[in-house]
């Protein structure tokens, strides 16, 4: 499956949306969950063949350092009416997807697979909480949309600094709280798991969505499950990333991590 580009827009200075649209999207499902993904697959530099490829073709014939990069991106929206799939794609300087996006122009193509996901708020849930950074806005931003008007929540964002927030539709009962980064690498590891845990008493039934870095998210798990006593079916958990690890590293180690993980928590 293949996307072609319609448009580029930078929604923030390290934010990308890229909508794709065309004929390679012809059964594209549209995704029950708010936290959806798309696999995509971008060739490296001077790889010997361009998107659109066949994956499976690809992975047989190109050796190890010609196959493509491959990464997750949330999909933030998809339009059944007219086949439009919209991604919004943090950018790294020096990362393949993020060059990817930071370069792309109408008419480009991207070969991918999906969707897969596993979340979507519940509806029965008397409170939401939604914590997270920048890998997780997209899968944030389109949670706060599917929510009914009357729902009741706290969503805690990380991100650089003002510059970077988006304006999230989101039912008035949710409170949007954006924190900055202050370039202090110490202090900024603190900012999610310290906002959740001053939060007061969570009323009621609350379902939680955490995801963003790997340490971080390990933090917030551990104070949900063990001090606010939330039931993990309540929770939905990920490290999308890990400081100081590239893509390919942080995959090579994170089932292991996850394993690790598990155990925090009895």
């Amino acid at each position: 499956m293949h996307g072609t580009v319609q448009s580029v827009t930078w929604l923030t200075p390290a934010m990308v949306r890229v909508v794709l649209g065309g004929e390679g999207l012809a059964g594209f499902e549209a995704p029950v969950e708010t936290d959806a993904y798309v696999n995509v697959a971008i060739p490296p530099e001077h790889a010997p063949y361009g998107a659109p490829f066949d994956l499976e073709h690809i992975r047989n014939e190109q050796p190890d350092e010609l196959q493509p990069y491959r990464r997750r991106y949330t999909v933030r929206r998809f339009a059944p009416d007219d086949g439009q799939l919209t991604l919004d794609i943090v950018v790294h300087a020096d990362g393949p997807g993020g060059l990817w996006a930071s370069g792309a122009e109408p008419g480009d193509v991207l070969v991918l697979t999906g969707p897969g996901g596993g979340y979507r708020p519940d509806p029965t849930a008397d409170h939401h909480l939604l914590a997270g950074d920048e890998s997780a806005l997209p899968a944030i931003g389109a949670s706060l949309e599917h929510l009914d008007a009357g729902a009741h929540g706290t969503a805690l964002l990380v991100v650089d600094g003002p510059e970077h927030e988006l304006d999230l539709r989101h039912p008035p009962g949710v409170q949007l709280r954006w924190l900055h980064r202050s370039g202090n690498e110490a202090a900024d590891e603190r900012l999610l798991p310290d906002a959740v845990a001053a939060l007061p008493e969570l009323p009621g039934r609350t379902h939680a969505f955490v995801h963003g870095e790997a340490a971080e998210v390990r933090e917030v798990r551990r104070h949900l499950l063990g001090e606010r006593q939330l039931s993990r079916s309540e929770l939905s958990c990920s490290p999308y990333w890990r400081r100081h690890m590239d893509d390919e590293a942080w995959r090579g180690v994170k089932r292991a991590w996850n394993d690790e993980v598990e155990r925090d928590v009895a």
